[in-house]
């Protein structure tokens, strides 16, 4: 889908949507011409039967008509199917691939667009908003062109039996469609907040559901419903703004046509009187009023889809807008095997103008060092490891890896390389197998093997009965705190990296199973450039540097014992905790 910036146009839907799949398209205009057209011999055949079979007894002619009906009607019914199975599954086709590429985009978007969104409201982004697009492909534009063309074939035959009544007609018909256009073009806001709406509820509510044990945990049940309700009773609004526009158009609609259809009866009464027009052409003219009639009556439900499809193609595109992280304009460097020297010069980074967290940051970490952050919290531990894991960008300052600037390194070439466990590492739906295999899915057994006695997951998965294969539930809820942890672990052994961050990893642990994972991690630490960030001091004595940062600068660094010897900020920490 091409990107543009404002409203969807008519210009660019037709381009990047209706233009690539013509040849689709067209087999629908050709079906729903052959179906319209087959509509309009019942007209005319109630035309010759009243002026001509009955008057005349022409049993034969007879015979002919109702073959000329059976014919048309089954063309009608034949059309009717082929043209729902032709585009109806060519738009649902369409639907699954715009949701793969909104997906593709989004998970490509930087940290920081994360950081500020829902990601249920992310979920109905990509699921729902594109939906609309089935009446544009599907049977709804189909639909709208056929009834266009049946309406002008309709009045032109209509002209040709009484351009009086025509006229009579045209008048009514003119102002509805006045009407329509001025409503459509205020329902599209209506559609368009709406998704908003939807997108927030829902994120609300995924919300709700994910912290199920908080919410009972605090007796929050109450609190929660009447949030939702609110949610849910502003969705209700729109929804009655949109129905009673809507509702307005239909309503003029059969206020207009009904008033000229009382008309017709009254000049093709006079006319039929004063021996101007035959019974049977008042008949095909009234049916054929009806099959003008008909299609713009049914615009106004088309043109509603239409008006609500252009809208969530709207909200669409405002993510597809969105610049992605990795970009191939700029990032450009392409890493081969990395040694893993990380060097940061005066790096500086800020979320918002004007309220720096880091400021000012000068370390070099040689290739298969540990590096160990270490301070209060807020002082921007983590924030460093984001911008080592590039899930920053400095805001100014330079940092390199292996000599080359980390913002122009493409991003898959340097992440293929990296390894992260967090204090709060995320755990799969699925079975303990797929998390650990999650870096590398086509890792043999013999690997998966290794991660997960480095590991020590099998000190708890031997007493599974399913073993590898227990379903651990949404985000490893079935596993303990310390299990999980080892899980992730276990994934980032099997990763291989040449540069690990560990944050907290440790932090979720016992005593037995720290012990554990400690001689672990110093075999996965081994020969890899690795940045520990800490809040047990005592896990990082044998760090090759330990940088003490307060409020966003390195305050200290230096091994364990020379910071201790130094009786300084490290020194502070360090007996704090030993004292607890």
């Amino acid at each position: 889908m091409k990107k543009t910036t404002g409203n969807v146009s008519l210009k660019n839907v037709f381009k990047t949507i209706i233009w690539p799949r013509r040849k689709f398209v067209f087999i629908g205009l050709v079906l729903i011409i052959i179906s319209r057209l087959s509509g309009l011999v019942l007209p005319y055949a109630s035309k010759y039967l009243v002026d001509e079979v009955i008057p005349s007894n022409d049993f034969d002619l007879l015979k002919w008509l109702l073959l000329a009906v059976g014919i048309a009607v089954t063309l009608q019914a034949v059309t009717s199917y082929a043209l729902t199975q032709i585009l109806s599954v060519e738009a649902q086709n369409l639907i699954a691939k715009l949701r793969s590429e909104v997906q593709a985009h989004i998970i490509r978007l930087p940290i920081r667009f994360f950081d500020n969104a829902k990601t249920g409201e992310l979920v109905s982004r990509v699921m729902t908003d594109v939906e609309g697009v089935r009446n544009l492909v599907g049977t709804g534009l189909a639909q709208m062109v056929g009834g266009v063309l049946t309406s002008v074939i309709s009045l032109v035959l209509l002209i040709y039996i009484s351009p009086t009544m025509t006229l009579y007609v045209l008048v009514p018909v003119a102002i509805f469609g006045f009407i329509s256009l001025k409503a459509f073009g205020r329902i599209r806001p209506i559609f368009r907040e709406r998704g908003k709406i939807n997108a927030e509820v829902t994120g609300r509510l995924t919300e709700s559901l994910g912290g199920i044990r908080v919410i009972k945990g605090f007796n929050a049940e109450e609190q929660e419903t009447k949030i939702f309700a609110a949610g849910v009773h502003r969705l209700f609004l729109n929804v009655k703004s949109s129905l009673t526009a809507t509702s307005f158009v239909t309503s003029a609609a059969t206020f207009l046509l009904g008033l000229a259809s009382a008309g017709i009866m009254g000049i093709g009464g006079y006319m039929i009187m004063e021996e101007q027009l035959t019974f049977g052409d008042f008949l095909a003219f009234t049916l054929l009023l009806g099959f003008m009639i008909a299609p713009i009556l049914q615009m106004s439900n088309i043109g509603s889809q239409l008006t609500e499809a252009f809208a969530g193609l709207d909200r669409t595109e405002e993510l597809m807008n969105l610049p992605q992280e990795a970009d191939p304009k700029h990032r450009k460097i392409v890493l081969p095997e990395i040694e893993g020297r990380v060097i940061f010069q005066n790096v500086h980074f800020s979320y918002e103008a004007g309220n720096e967290i880091i400021k000012g940051i000068d370390f070099e970490a040689m290739p298969g060092s540990v590096t160990a952050l270490v301070g209060s919290s807020g002082s921007g531990k983590t924030t460093i490891s984001g911008l080592v894991a590039s899930f920053l960008n400095p805001t100014s300052g330079l940092i390199t890896i292996d000599g080359q600037d980390l913002s122009q390194v493409d991003l898959n070439s340097y992440r293929s390389q990296l390894g992260v466990v967090l204090q709060d590492d995320f755990l799969f739906e699925g079975t303990i197998r797929d998390n650990i295999l999650f870096p590398r899915p086509d890792a043999g057994e013999t690997a998966l093997m290794e991660a997960v006695n480095a590991a020590y997951v099998n000190q708890f998965t031997d007493q599974f009965e399913q073993g590898l294969e227990t379903v651990i539930g949404e985000r490893g809820i079935k596993l303990s705190g310390g299990q999980r942890q080892r899980l992730a672990i276990a994934r980032a052994i099997l990763a291989d990296p040449r540069i690990l961050i560990l944050d907290e990893a440790t932090s979720n642990l016992d005593a037995e199973s720290e012990n554990y994972i400690q001689m672990s991690l110093r075999k996965l630490m081994r020969g890899r450039t690795t940045f520990v960030i800490a809040h047990r001091l005592s896990t990082i004595r044998q760090a090759d540097q330990i940088l003490v940062i307060e409020k966003g600068t390195i305050v200290e660094s230096g091994k364990h014992a020379e910071l201790i010897a130094a009786e300084g900020r490290y020194y502070d920490l360090y007996t704090f905790q030993a004292r607890i």
